[in-house]
C-alpha cells in the first residue's frame, strides 16, 4: 500500500485540555473550520443533531502503537484482544471516529458537546450523521466494552458517576 498524506481540514478548540480515559461528558467545544475552505461546504448542517467527526490523536508518537493483543486499559479482568479492537492511540494511524452533538453553527465554528478530543486536535473530516448510516439489525459486542466505558466514559467531566 502506498502512503497518501491527508490534511485537516479544522481543529478543535476548547473543551478538554488533557487527555484522560474516562468523564468525556457535558465538555463543549469548537470545530473550528480552516480559512480555505468556503463558509457554504457547511450550509446545512445545522440541521442535524449530531456530527461525524475524524479525527488524529495528535499528542501520540508513533512509537506509542502497540502491534499486539493486550487486555483494555491493561485491566486483567478484561481479555486480550488486538490493535484493531482497541478505540485509542495505539493504532498505526492514531486516527479516531466521534459523534459528538451539534450544538450551533457561528460561521467556522461549530459549537458540540461529548466531543472526546482535546484542544488542539486536527479534525480530518466532519460529516453529519446520518441514522440511515448508522448499524443495521442488532448490535453484538462482549460484556467488557459496557463494563470499561460504563458509566463513567461519558460521565461529566471531572466528576463521578
Amino acid at each position: 500500500m502506498q502512503p497518501f498524506e491527508v490534511m485537516p481540514i479544522a481543529t478543535v478548540v476548547g473543551g478538554h485540555t488533557t487527555v484522560q480515559d474516562d468523564y468525556q461528558g457535558g465538555v463543549e467545544s469548537i470545530i473550528r473550520l480552516n480559512d480555505e475552505f468556503p463558509l457554504e461546504t457547511l450550509q446545512g448542517i445545522g440541521d442535524f443533531s449530531h456530527l461525524t467527526v475524524v479525527w488524529r490523536f495528535h499528542l501520540a508518537r508513533p512509537e506509542d502503537v502497540q502491534l499486539h493483543a493486550r487486555s483494555p486499559r491493561n485491566d486483567p479482568r478484561w481479555p486480550a484482544t488486538g490493535t484493531f479492537v482497541h478505540r485509542n492511540h495505539r493504532r498505526p494511524n492514531q486516527l479516531a471516529v466521534s459523534y459528538p452533538k451539534l450544538l450551533d453553527v457561528q460561521g467556522r465554528d461549530l459549537l458540540v458537546t461529548d466531543l472526546d478530543a482535546v484542544d488542539g486536535t486536527p479534525v480530518l473530516d466532519i460529516a453529519p450523521y446520518f441514522t440511515q448510516m448508522g448499524p443495521r439489525g442488532k448490535i453484538r459486542q462482549p460484556a467488557w466494552p459496557g463494563e470499561m466505558l460504563d458509566p463513567t466514559y461519558w460521565a461529566p467531566a471531572g466528576g463521578r458517576p
